[in-house]
């Protein structure tokens, strides 16, 4: 491994701290190096604060050492103005003579700016360092701007006889496939991610909150498609719908909104899922994780929405009920959870 990877690895392991608080901002991880010592670390606060550039030059006790120093950074500086001032004109205020990059910000606002503007203003630029590590800690971000779409996760449990959920008679009380490690571990799974989706018979049958209180983080924005209000109508109360986060209820009937929820309408006689990818766009959320049902699964394999599937595998079996989505995909890979067997797969066409 050379010197540049090596401070580039230190990038990538802060920037992991600034996720998914960062998010919908990339988190970025920057380490400032003098004389092959680091002297300032940083990375992305949560949304809203500084970015990581500035959280480490910040950090730096020695100011003087700043200008004769290496700065790394694991994505592209940004040169625009949002809710902060552009990084690149920071680097460049504090005469920082050379920038090493893990990747190119491909947001339209940066996009190469920044690079041009720091070589523009005679500093040594090298791009490309460990890019593909770079650009798989900010996935989420990169497909958003990149597809016109968020990062999308499939998420389901099943038997080992290949079923999802038990036979209606039995659903109450035999339901649960998976152990209590393996909810936590669910759980975290839903903390990184910005918006979580099911399907209304997965509402009506299970009632899920779709909350992350197994696992301390924010609760992602509630989905649910359905096309007829019947969760919402009903006597219910269900508890997709009490205060936890907000919801979004999307029918074939009209637009609302009352207090955390809010109905969207969508043109049910097209596909429904282009158009919820739109909505998802324009409340920029980055990343979606659909836990179910079936049907609300197959639809999103089947239109090739989606970037990566984890599937919870029991030893418990059911005989009879409703079956687990089907796809044919190499599995990525495997992990053990308790006696559960946890496989991802990627989308090869993604």
């Amino acid at each position: 491994m050379s010197i540049s990877e090596t401070y580039m690895k230190r990038c990538l392991e802060l920037a992991k701290k600034g996720l998914p608080s960062a998010m919908p901002n990339p988190s970025v991880g920057a380490v400032l190096v003098y004389n092959d010592q680091i002297i300032g670390e940083g990375f992305t606060s949560p949304f809203g604060g500084s970015h990581g550039e500035v959280n480490c030059i910040n950090s730096v006790k020695k100011k003087d050492l700043i200008s004769k120093s290496t700065l790394y950074v694991s994505l592209e500086p940004c040169s625009h103005t949002g809710k902060t001032p552009p990084c690149a004109d920071l680097i460049v205020k504090n005469n920082i003579p050379k920038v090493v990059i893990g990747c190119v910000d491909t947001f339209s606002e940066v996009a190469g700016k920044g690079i041009e503007r720091l070589i523009e203003n005679g500093i040594e630029v090298e791009v490309g360092v460990l890019e593909t590590e770079c650009r798989e800690l900010n996935k989420r971000f990169f497909t958003f701007h990149e597809k016109n779409r968020p990062y999308i996760v499939l998420k389901w449990a099943q038997t080992k006889d290949g079923f999802i959920a038990p036979a209606k008679k039995s659903h109450t009380k035999d339901r649960w496939i998976s152990g209590s490690q393996t909810s936590q571990f669910t759980h975290g799974m839903r903390a990184k991610e910005m918006a979580i989706l099911v399907g209304k018979k997965t509402v009506l049958m299970d009632n899920p909150s779709l909350t992350t209180r197994h696992f301390p983080g924010e609760n992602p924005v509630r989905i649910v498609i359905d096309k007829n209000l019947e969760s919402w109508n009903s006597n219910g109360p269900f508890s997709i719908y009490e205060k936890d986060a907000d919801t979004f209820v999307i029918n074939n009937l009209l637009n609302f909104k009352k207090n955390n929820v809010e109905g969207i309408k969508l043109n049910y006689s097209i596909p429904i899922l282009p158009q919820l990818m739109n909505v998802l766009v324009e409340k920029n959320i980055q990343s979606l994780i659909v836990e179910g049902g079936t049907q609300t699964l197959q639809s999103f394999i089947d239109t090739g929405l989606w970037d990566e599937a984890i599937v919870i595998s029991s030893l418990k079996e059911f005989g009879e009920g409703v079956k687990a989505p089907k796809f044919n995909v190499p599995e990525f890979n495997s992990f053990q959870i308790e006696k559960d067997e946890i496989r991802i797969y990627k989308n090869p066409d993604s």
